[in-house]
């Protein structure tokens, strides 16, 4: 199978990129070099379009099937193999979802080191995320402390360092796997390391900004009880 280059991984702030049709699937197209984001780990995949000498397609969403980037469309006039492309994403969404990661990141950083909880859970939209926490109770005061504490820090200016190394070192570290339950695949040999440096540091393929201050205030729109030692909270970006 020819490896595929995906760009997203080095370089989140890179929104063009050249490639080459390697293959089509059933509503999708395989490029051998990409800037698109695959969905996975609680982040959406990346929308945008593929353009080509004499045809453009809109990419309605990026997956992950068989090992391989799929960018899915809703077209059949589609390049053929070989044929040179431009792959473009929707540059907004994306810094948006960017900027919502990190705060994520930070939320649960701030949340392990104050209360000691793993988090359970998580998903995000762009600007809007929730992340579930191993706490036995949860209550909207306790919303407000978390809103302060977590713009405070977001305020003070973290950078960003994206690490990698290998599966078995990165498995001794428990720091590294925030969740409660190791979501990495089997198969992922080199594991990438989102460090917030000073505040979290975890395993992590998204993407996210260079620096905590360009993540802005966030809020905590709402608490919730999922259950015995399963507790949500619902956060979103200030414009």
């Amino acid at each position: 199978m020819t490896a595929i280059e995906e760009l997203a991984g080095s370089d989140s702030y890179r929104a063009v990129a050249e490639g080459r049709v390697l293959d089509l699937v059933d509503g999708g197209v395989i490029l051998d070099r990409t800037v698109f984001y695959a969905r996975g780990g609680g982040q959406p995949g990346d929308t945008g379009s593929i353009r080509w000498d004499g045809g453009e397609v809109a990419v309605v969403d990026t997956v992950r099937q068989g090992g391989r980037l799929v960018h899915i469309v809703e077209s059949s006039d589609l390049p053929e193999p070989g044929v040179a492309v431009e792959g473009m994403i929707d540059w907004d969404r994306r810094y948006r979802l960017m900027r919502t990661h990190t705060a994520l990141h930070a939320l649960s950083g701030v949340v392990f080191r104050d209360f000691g909880a793993k988090v359970t859970g998580g998903n995000m939209e762009p600007g809007v995320a929730r992340m579930d926490f191993e706490l036995d109770s949860i209550s909207v005061e306790f919303g407000r402390e978390v809103e302060e504490r977590l713009n405070a820090e977001l305020a003070a200016g973290y950078p960003t360092e994206i690490l990698s190394m290998p599966r078995d070192v990165a498995l001794l570290d428990p720091d590294l796997i925030r969740t409660k339950v190791n979501l990495i695949p089997e198969w992922v040999e080199e594991i990438r390391v989102v460090d917030i440096v000073g505040l979290d540091r975890q395993a992590d393929g998204g993407t996210h900004v260079r620096s905590t201050l360009e993540v802005g205030r966030i809020r905590v729109v709402k608490t919730e009880s999922k259950g015995k030692s399963n507790k949500r909270m619902r956060i979103e970006l200030e414009a």
